[in-house]
């Protein structure tokens, strides 16, 4: 039988049940997914049925899913973090919408991720990228790498998170769903206060409008109903137009762009002469490494960059001062 992944139900009769990809989008919010989780699932279960030949995921099992990996790991070559995406999103199918207890999923081999050591840039290129970085991107780039947060904690800050008293940033809902605090840089005081200021402005023009909700994390909008329009709850780096929200329909502001950043960040890279391969995620490599070199604990560096495991901070130690392990080589002896 024949199943079209958008059209058909997933069950027939006259009671006419939800779309297989609409009953997957809800149970994913349900379960709090973010909206990019949400598109990779629904993509990676849309390619597998239709790499079978539309059938029902009901009809398919072992083969069709140990098949679907391997393909994409011998033919199209994937990296293992993406055939492990594909992985989660089918786990995701079978256990949590269809409801289907298949022990053999266990038994997939997940690809394994090779061991890399992360780019980190000198101080002194740090300093020449920001040199080649104005306005906002050089604003954001500099707490990437000044309070060493991951690309989307930064970009998902909200007013109330930043304590200008105390010196130090709350980051809500990191990886693996924890709150934690980190340090706010004394040289961004200033520059974000007046962020803020230019940032209220354009709430206030929004709020005049008729506009000026943001949006807010599973059930708080229904929970505290004026949060959405308060100050505090605004992104610290809105973006410059407002847009529909593709989970409501709601015109809001959103975050800044991810996309405009990365451009930024590469044509500064390129300016700054700076051969390594840099993305946002370099800056917090950057941070880490420099914090150990500077003496600092690794035990609080592991807390500032949210790590559950001292052995993921560990990984900073290979660049301390002089190279390989921290020691000096007989060479300059």
């Amino acid at each position: 039988m024949l199943y079209h992944p958008e059209n058909a139900n997933t069950h027939s009769g006259s009671d006419r049940a939800p779309r297989l990809l609409d009953e997957v989008r809800r149970v994913l919010r349900v379960k709090h997914y973010s909206l990019r989780t949400e598109q990779a699932y629904l993509g990676w279960i849309r390619r597998f049925i239709l790499a079978n030949g539309k059938r029902h995921p009901r009809e398919m099992g072992v083969v069709e899913v140990e098949g679907f990996l391997s393909q994409l790991a011998v033919q199209r070559q994937v990296a293992a973090n993406t055939q492990n995406q594909a992985l989660s999103a089918l786990l995701f199918l079978y256990r949590e919408v269809l409801a289907i207890e298949l022990p053999w999923l266990d038994g997939v081999t997940r690809a394994k991720r090779p061991m890399r050591v992360p780019t980190v840039l000198s101080r002194d290129e740090v300093t020449r990228l920001l040199a080649q970085l104005d306005g906002r991107p050089r604003l954001l780039v500099s707490l990437l790498y000044g309070a060493g947060l991951r690309l989307m904690e930064a970009l998902r800050l909200r007013v109330k998170d930043v304590d200008f008293e105390r010196g130090e940033i709350t980051v809500r809902d990191g990886k693996g769903a924890k709150d934690r605090h980190t340090m706010l840089p004394r040289s961004l005081i200033e520059p974000l206060r007046c962020e803020l200021a230019r940032v209220r402005q354009l709430h206030q023009a929004d709020l005049q409008e008729g506009f000026g909700e943001v949006w807010l994390p599973h059930a708080l909008a229904r929970k505290y109903p004026a949060a959405p329009r308060e100050f505090g709850w605004q992104y610290v780096f809105p973006a410059p137009r407002r847009s529909r929200d593709p989970r409501g329909g709601h015109e809001r502001r959103h975050h800044f762009d991810d996309a405009m950043l990365s451009r930024a960040l590469k044509r500064a890279c390129r300016e700054a002469d700076i051969v390594k391969p840099v993305s946002a995620h370099t800056l917090r490599h950057s941070f880490a490494t420099h914090l150990l070199e500077s003496g600092s604990d690794i035990r609080t560096v592991q807390e500032l960059l949210g790590h559950k495991d001292v052995k993921t901070t560990q990984i900073y130690t290979h660049v301390l001062n002089r190279g390989g392990q921290g020691v000096l080589s007989p060479l300059d002896r």
